[in-house]
């Protein structure tokens, strides 16, 4: 059965494109103008992924992401065409499964598409969680989504905890910022280094005494980033 996509766009020209481009792809697609319809429409038949739109008029994208999140639990793929806008996306970490900047190429659409709904596939047979990671004086334990700096909890967004797990599994060791993307993000998101440098900066600002002057998180200039564990 296809998957259902919702459109939400205020620009009338865009929902049709991208509705008849999405259909030619094997979607079947609703549309609205606002979130207020989105939410609307969504109760009366779920989707399975919605395209949304940041500057929506009345509610706009970021009200509309919680509010689709909070009682439907929709991935979300956030539509932006202003950069400080994917800034606050990135800032708020409000659940978004991810992000294209306008104007975007129709191919690269449709890989996040694909790869967001992937990720909600379930498999058959839950995995083991991990065991914790202790590196240095910092402990991670990603059954329990938790990291401790010294005994002292630390508050980390989804995204900041898998970026610190991938660099803390392997210390001492430089992983380059496609590297990251490729274990953090996901391979389709591999030469959009943005991410990587915004999250690496909100580490550093949570773990390190100077954040200016970073002990544990290191970059290696033209390589990418190393974590090297301090005493405990």
């Amino acid at each position: 059965m296809p998957k259902h996509i919702l459109l939400v766009d205020d620009d009338a020209l865009m929902r049709r494109s991208l509705a008849f481009n999405l259909q030619q792809s094997g979607y079947t697609t609703s549309a609205a103008a606002s979130g207020e319809d989105a939410l609307q429409l969504a109760r009366i038949d779920p989707p399975d992924l919605v395209l949304l739109d940041i500057g929506l008029p009345g509610m706009d994208g970021l009200e509309a992401l919680q509010r689709l999140k909070g009682s439907l639990g929709v991935p979300v793929i956030f539509l932006t065409s202003r950069r400080r806008e994917l800034d606050e996306v990135l800032g708020l970490e409000l659940g978004a499964d991810d992000y294209v900047t306008k104007p975007f190429d129709l191919d690269v659409l449709l890989a996040r598409i694909k790869a967001v709904l992937r990720r909600q596939e379930r498999p058959s047979e839950p995995a083991s969680p991990p065991e914790a990671l202790r590196a240095g004086d910092v402990l991670i334990d990603p059954a329990a989504h938790a990291v401790s700096l010294a005994g002292r909890p630390v508050e980390l967004s989804p995204k900041e905890f898998d970026l610190l797990y991938a660099l803390a599994l392997q210390p001492g060791v430089v992983l380059s910022t496609d590297d990251l993307l490729s274990r953090v993000w996901g391979a389709e998101f591999v030469g959009q280094p943005q991410a990587v440098y915004v999250h690496i900066r909100w580490l550093r600002e949570k773990i390190e005494e100077n954040p200016n002057q970073p002990r544990r998180i290191l970059t290696v200039r033209g390589v990418g980033y190393k974590f090297v564990p301090s005493p405990e």
